[in-house]
C-alpha cells in the first residue's frame, strides 16, 4: 500500500456503498483501502446507512485498521445524532437543519432514534435539504431555512420529503418566493390516511403556480411491499399520485435485515431498488424506515461521531469490539 499526499483532518470516512449523497472528496471512500491512500491519515470513521450493511461495515473496519484506528457509527446503529457538519458524512449541498419527528409511523425508525421532539439545529448552508420533519419545526426556523435557501448558487432540494399534512399556505408561499424555482420538491404516501393531505397540498402548490409544466418537478415517496401489501394496491396508490400531477418514486420496503416481503399475505414485489439514484432519501435509511412522514428517514446527517462506538485499532488487527455501537455520524 503507498500512502500519498496528505490526509485534511487526519480522518479518512469509509462507507460500504455509493449512494447519491455520498461524499466526493479526496477523504471519502467506498469499500477497502485502495493502493494509493492519502498519508497522514491519524483515525477512520466507517459511516454505516442502512442496518443491512453492518456486516459489511464490520469486514471494512478490520481492513481499514491497517491504516489508523477505526470507528463505527451511522443511522444503522439507531443512537441520536448531534449536529450537522457540511460535507463531513455528506456530499456538499446537502444539509440538516433539524432532527427528529413527532410523528410516530410503525415503519420508521427516526422517531424511535432521533425522539419525538424535534431538535432545531444551527443551519448551515446547503441546497438539498434533509431534515427527518422540516414542517415540524417552528415557524421561526422554517422561515430562517427558506431565507438560506434563497442565498444559495443552486435551486432548492427537498429530497428529505415535506409532510403534506403540517404543508400550510404560508409554507407554499415559501416555496414560491424562492429566486430560483425548486428543482426538487418530495411528499410521501407511506400509508391510506397520507392520501387526502397529499391531494390538498398538491392543490395548494397548483394554486400557487408551482406545476410540473412551468418548471416545478413535484415528487412523493410511496412506501410499497410491506406486510400484507399486494402489487395491486401499490400499484394503485402509485396512479393514485399521478393523478394529482406528482412524479411517484417507489420505495420498496425492507425489514432491519434488508429482507422484503415474501409471502403470508404479501407479494415479493420485483421492483428496481433504487438505492443512491434519485435522492438522499434512497441513500440513507430508505426502505427500512419507509418513505417516513414525509420528512427524509435519514439519519442522514452530519455531524460528529458521538461516543466511544465500535473500534478497532491498528495495533491488534481485528481490532475486536469496545464500548456500544457509535452514535450516529451523520
Amino acid at each position: 500500500m503507498i500512502r500519498i499526499g496528505h490526509a485534511p483532518d487526519g480522518i479518512a470516512r469509509v462507507f460500504p456503498r455509493r449512494t447519491a449523497a455520498t461524499p466526493d472528496d479526496d477523504m471519502a471512500f467506498v469499500g477497502e483501502p485502495p493502493l494509493w491512500v492519502p498519508a497522514g491519515i491519524k483515525a477512520v470513521h466507517v459511516s454505516v446507512a442502512f442496518t443491512w450493511d453492518r456486516e459489511e461495515a464490520v469486514r471494512l473496519a478490520v481492513a481499514w485498521a491497517r491504516i489508523a484506528p477505526v470507528t463505527l457509527g451511522g443511522p444503522a446503529y439507531g443512537q441520536p445524532s448531534g449536529e450537522f457538519t457540511p460535507g463531513l458524512y455528506l456530499k456538499r449541498g446537502y444539509t440538516i437543519t433539524s432532527r427528529g419527528c413527532p410523528n410516530r409511523c410503525w415503519f420508521c425508525s427516526v422517531w424511535r432514534r432521533e425522539g419525538e421532539t424535534v431538535r432545531e439545529l444551527p443551519i448551515r448552508d446547503g441546497w438539498n435539504v434533509l431534515d427527518d420533519n422540516l414542517l415540524a419545526c417552528s415557524e421561526t426556523h422554517v422561515d430562517a431555512v427558506f431565507a438560506m435557501l434563497d442565498r444559495q448558487p443552486h435551486p432548492a432540494q427537498f429530497t428529505g420529503g415535506l409532510e403534506a399534512a403540517r404543508l400550510t399556505e404560508h409554507h407554499v408561499h415559501l416555496l414560491a418566493s424562492l429566486r430560483r424555482k425548486p428543482k426538487a420538491v418530495f411528499f410521501a404516501y407511506d400509508t391510506e390516511d397520507d392520501y387526502e393531505p397529499l391531494r390538498v397540498a398538491a392543490a395548494r402548490l397548483a394554486n400557487a403556480g408551482m406545476l410540473p409544466d412551468r418548471g416545478h418537478r413535484l415528487r412523493c415517496y410511496a412506501l410499497i411491499g410491506y406486510p400484507k401489501d399486494t402489487m395491486a394496491a401499490a400499484e394503485r396508490r402509485l396512479q393514485a399520485v399521478v393523478r394529482l400531477g406528482i412524479m411517484p418514486f417507489a420505495m420498496l420496503w425492507r425489514d432491519k435485515d434488508g429482507r422484503r416481503e415474501d409471502g403470508d399475505g404479501g407479494v415479493r414485489l420485483a421492483l428496481p431498488d433504487r438505492e443512491g439514484d434519485h435522492s438522499s432519501r434512497a441513500a440513507t435509511e430508505s426502505r427500512q424506515g419507509g418513505a417516513g412522514c414525509g420528512a427524509g428517514v435519514q439519519g442522514r446527517g452530519g455531524g460528529a461521531f458521538q461516543g466511544q462506538g465500535d473500534r478497532y485499532a491498528a495495533s491488534d488487527g481485528a481490532g475486536g469490539h469496545r464500548g456500544d455501537a457509535a452514535a450516529d455520524p451523520k
